[in-house]
């Protein structure tokens, strides 16, 4: 099989191509650039899955980042084990083709317990004194110390919250280039998130993101370069483009003033008790699985859903079904957003009755999305003195609450997962393979067997 590595630049559009990415400007005029039309949800762990599947979410069953495990009664988002996607992957399908295939899967998501060869994915520890510790899970395990010692600890701290960085984005890159030279993989997946972070935070606005535009281009441009003296085919892919946002939806508090949302009090705080609950919204970015534990109400909660300013469209049965969304891990109903629309995960009605994790950033305990979590809070006069407190609390062996991140989801100027309403504000491939010489767009669903392709070493 042909060598080939895909990088997948999150938030990437043709529309950010320019002067601000020269690099990969100048390899995508050798080669061609063609839009992808995703899927929906048009967030990270769907539109992964049904790359690396072929497969629509009713198959694959990722229907987003996160959803209502009802046999538990609980809220999970970001969960890791690759046994969640129910479809064969690409590199089952390329292993049956030649026994002699490897894969190495750099930070795309559901990377553990995998049948890929080369795994590498974050995951930190969270010793019972609180403290979250950054590290990362890799197959076979002893890839975990070489790569540490080679390049440090895993920059956590700057893969997501109000610290992000280019330094995630490098660490992987390298990460990428020492798998390389130590294990020399048939097919390599690299996931880049810098652009993930200033486009949720400032939207597509080339002038306020420039900077990471030209920090990005450099990764890639040197990965193209590594990856061509290697031998090597580039295929470049992104998940989604960002849309402009202005307007959160709460959709979870309309459901509680209408009596359909109950919650739980501990020590003061508020939690969200799906179980008890008649319905409740698992917020996405711009879509939200509606959960409704009790039939009966499903015709008031969708009504509800239709009548709140800024959802777009609602989907039930049958609609989710011609969406690609018939899974029964889907909710009974799925509001999808206006594209200048987001929904939040809040559910308390005053912000003194938040949960504690509220003002942290926690992927695991918020049942929804925040991307919030990406500021810290005006509100704090001195944030770096409080940070440093927190931190030295932390040295000391002592418990401690990372409480900085604000509660005010006006901040957010960015968002994904409603389809794009053009080709050049949405996802992209680049690629040299002549099967897309004739195309201007490809669907998502189409792009394993494209990567297939160039594996086979059918460019031609």
């Amino acid at each position: 099989m042909q060598k080939t590595v895909v990088l997948n630049v999150v938030g990437l559009t043709p529309s950010l191509l320019g002067e601000h990415t020269p690099l990969l400007s100048r390899w995508a005029s050798t080669g061609k650039v063609v839009s992808i039309e995703p899927v929906l949800p048009a967030v990270t762990c769907t539109m992964q899955a049904t790359y690396l599947t072929g497969k629509l979410p009713s198959e694959h069953g990722i229907v987003a980042n996160g959803w209502y495990f009802r046999d538990e009664c609980e809220i999970k988002f970001w969960r890791q084990s690759n046994r969640l996607v129910q479809a064969p992957k690409i590199w089952d399908i390329a292993k049956a083709l030649d026994p002699s295939f490897t894969c190495a899967n750099l930070f795309w998501w559901y990377n553990m317990h995998s049948t890929v060869d080369y795994a590498v994915t974050p995951r930190p520890m969270y010793p019972a004194d609180g403290r979250k510790i950054p590290d990362i899970y890799t197959q076979p395990g002893n890839l975990r110390s070489h790569l540490q010692a080679k390049l440090g600890q895993f920059p956590l701290f700057n893969f997501w919250g109000p610290n992000t960085s280019i330094r995630s984005s490098q660490w992987i890159a390298e990460s990428a280039k020492w798998l390389e030279e130590s294990h020399h993989p048939t097919l390599t997946l690299v996931y880049l998130p810098h652009l993930d972070y200033c486009l949720q935070k400032y939207g597509p606005d080339v002038n306020k993101i420039a900077s990471d535009l030209q920090e990005i281009d450099t990764i890639c441009g040197d990965l193209i370069q590594y990856y061509e003296n290697q031998g090597a085919q580039v295929i470049i892919l992104s998940e989604y483009g960002i849309t402009p946002v202005s307007q959160p939806i709460h959709l979870n508090r309309i459901l509680r003033e209408h009596g359909l949302l109950t919650i739980r009090e501990e020590l003061g705080r508020e939690l969200l008790d799906a179980g008890a609950s008649k319905a409740f919204a698992v917020a996405d970015h711009q879509i939200a699985h509606v959960y409704v534990n009790d039939p009966f109400y499903i015709p008031k909660v969708r009504s509800l859903l239709e009548e709140t300013v800024g959802v777009a469209y609602v989907l039930d049965d049958t609609e989710k079904s011609a969406s690609g969304l018939g899974h029964s891990r889907s909710g009974e109903l799925i509001a999808v957003a206006q594209p200048n629309a987001w929904f939040t995960y809040y559910y308390w009605l005053n912000d003194q009755r938040a949960p504690d994790f509220a003002t942290t950033v926690d992927i695991h305990r918020k049942p929804g999305y925040d991307p919030v979590e990406l500021f810290l809070d005006p509100q704090i006069k001195f944030p770096q003195f409080k940070i440093g407190l927190t931190l030295l609390k932390k040295q000391l062996g002592f418990r401690y609450l990372m409480d900085v991140i604000p509660l005010d989801a006006s901040l957010v100027r960015g968002s994904h997962g409603c389809l794009p309403s053009s080709p050049v504000e949405g996802p992209l491939l680049i690629s040299k393979s002549t099967h897309l010489r004739d195309s201007s767009s490809i669907q998502a669903i189409n792009v394993c067997q494209l990567i297939l392709y160039d594996l086979m070493g059918s460019r031609q």
